[in-house]
């Protein structure tokens, strides 16, 4: 079978491709066996071998590349993985510290702390496994945090939520702002009475736009943005988005900024 194939294949490619251009003595009839005859069904026993090479290494290729994508991509997945992992200690540590600091002072708000944090728990343990959150989901989390963080601090703390644009039905990675806005509880408080905190979502076009400002005492220190929190998110953004997003972060006249642009599919 495999032999009649083979002929059937150099007989027509000898057909087709070995004319008078590529080999004037072919016209007319050849003599079996003659000269002729013979560096025909040469020229022809190389363009098979030829097409079935192009053919054959074309298609281990293909292949390579395949298997090249496939592990690229599960590697990525695994990263993921891990980075969402060790994210998650990190915010039960720091929120599970605030609690202790309310019952060793005996607060009344300790109960309503408690509760707080377990939904926050649930976010982190269950919602952060997902790929994608409704957007409202995930500032309403971003919106339960700040709370957990008022009740440490009190009046200290002053906090505003801007939404610009329709993001009804807008989906975003999860546990991707909260890092910058823990950064800002985390270092905008320390050798400062007051931080005023604002954060906006805008959505321009096929584009979300988040901005984080809060003050900070410069005299005393700036603003550590390499932390666990930020290099966790920053190596998740190149991951999710390479070469396809925005971050800027920024201190000056005693402002800590971030602005982040990602896009939305």
């Amino acid at each position: 079978m495999s032999l009649g194939m083979h002929y059937i294949l150099r007989s027509s490619l000898n057909f087709l491709l070995v004319t008078e251009d590529i080999w004037p003595e072919v016209e007319g009839r050849l003599a079996p066996f003659g000269f002729n005859h013979i560096i025909a069904v040469a020229i022809g026993e190389l363009y098979v071998v030829g097409l079935t090479s192009a053919i054959k290494f074309t298609v281990d290729f293909l292949v390579v590349q395949n298997k090249n994508r496939y592990l690229s991509e599960l590697q990525y997945k695994t990263e993921l993985k891990y980075l969402k992992a060790q994210i998650q200690p990190h915010f039960f540590f720091n929120t599970l510290n605030g609690l202790y600091a309310l019952t060793i002072k005996k607060s009344d708000l300790a109960p309503y702390m408690v509760l707080k944090l377990s939904n926050f728990m649930r976010y982190v343990i269950y919602d952060t496994s997902k790929k994608k959150l409704p957007l409202l989901q995930e500032i309403d989390h971003i919106d339960n945090y700040i709370e957990l963080e008022k009740m440490r601090y009190g009046d200290r703390v002053t906090s505003i939520i801007d939404i610009n644009g329709n993001i009804d039905g807008v989906k975003v990675v999860p546990m991707l702002f909260l890092p910058f806005i823990e950064n800002a509880f985390k270092h905008g408080l320390k050798n400062a009475d007051q931080m005023e905190l604002s954060i906006s979502f805008e959505k321009k076009q096929n584009e979300l736009i988040f901005i984080s400002k809060n003050n900070y005492e410069e005299e005393y220190q700036s603003i550590k943005t390499h932390g666990i929190g930020i290099k966790n998110v920053k190596r998740r953004l190149q991951i999710l988005y390479p070469k396809n997003f925005t971050l800027n972060i920024t201190q000056k006249n005693n402002e800590y900024s971030v602005l982040l642009k990602i896009p939305l599919s």
